[in-house]
């Protein structure tokens, strides 16, 4: 099942890959949940999903409670008169200033589907600014939201850091990590990928915190780019190499394919 949401990231088009190795468990964690592509697309008891977005655990919060009664409501603003750059940017406007988290969470699913790209983004002072993507007819995902609401009774939602998230891990358990890609070119840098902070240091920190869970009998899985630094980082995990198509990228004429990689911290035998 695709996610509901258009995500950078969206781990949906290598979900294979990430199955044939993440090891059976009671519980999944994922400190970086992103779309959901991983929890939608596995098969655990239950399931731990955090994330830094407050926007977006507050949506799949109303998905998982309300379900249909939430699904029309949010369709609301999928017809035709919101379709346009006045109107987007009103409620975009609207979006930044209301204080009702269910007309937030309904809002911010507009955004994703009308917004550029499907980008999320933010000003410094933490307004969305993601300009209107001019699209002929977005698409509403009611199937796809009514198979996340029944999906996630078996989840808990939460907004963490992804170090509080991983400390309160157990063994029996199983943590999946999609954290902010580290630069593919030499020539990039991380201030200007970072995303909310998470830069080299916040990299290393993941990677330390994998060994250590593992060492603790709980296998991490991560996903990155497979460059000289996410080797160096991940040298205690087996590391497994592939390309991928991108799909969400301001050029379209760069959507390449891009070396990525997952390094599984397995505990020891």
């Amino acid at each position: 099942m695709k996610p509901f949401l258009k995500w950078a990231g969206n781990k949906y088009r290598i979900i294979d890959q990430i199955c044939a190795v993440l090891p059976p468990g009671n519980r999944l964690i994922e400190p970086f949940v992103g779309s959901g592509a991983v929890f939608l697309n596995t098969d655990y008891p239950t399931y731990q999903l955090a994330d830094a977005n407050h926007d977006l655990i507050n949506l799949f919060e109303y998905v998982q409670r309300e379900g249909e009664d939430f699904i029309r409501y949010a369709e609301k603003w999928f017809r035709p008169k919101y379709n346009q750059p006045d109107a987007y940017y009103e409620l975009r406007d609207r979006f930044n200033k209301t204080r009702s988290k269910r007309f937030k969470a309904a809002l911010f699913l507009y955004l994703n589907k009308h917004g550029y790209n499907g980008l999320c983004r933010y000003n410094q002072q933490g307004g969305f600014n993601v300009p209107f993507g001019r699209y002929k007819q977005p698409y509403f995902p009611a199937a796809e939201m009514r198979y996340f609401h029944e999906k996630a009774r078996r989840a808990r939602f939460a907004v963490a850091d992804f170090r509080d998230t991983m400390a309160a891990a157990q063994p029996g358990d199983v943590i999946y990590c999609d954290p902010p890609y580290v630069p593919l070119s030499a020539t990039a840098n991380f201030t200007t990928y970072s995303t909310g902070g998470f830069g080299v240091g916040e990299q290393e920190e993941l990677a330390r915190m994998a060994k250590q869970s593992a060492e603790r009998s709980i296998p991490v899985v991560i996903s990155n780019h497979n460059t000289p630094f996410t080797q160096r980082v991940y040298a205690a995990a087996d590391l497994i190499e592939f390309s991928v198509q991108r799909y969400i990228s301001c050029d379209g004429a760069n959507r390449g394919k891009a070396a990525e990689l997952l390094a599984v911290f397995a505990p020891p035998r």
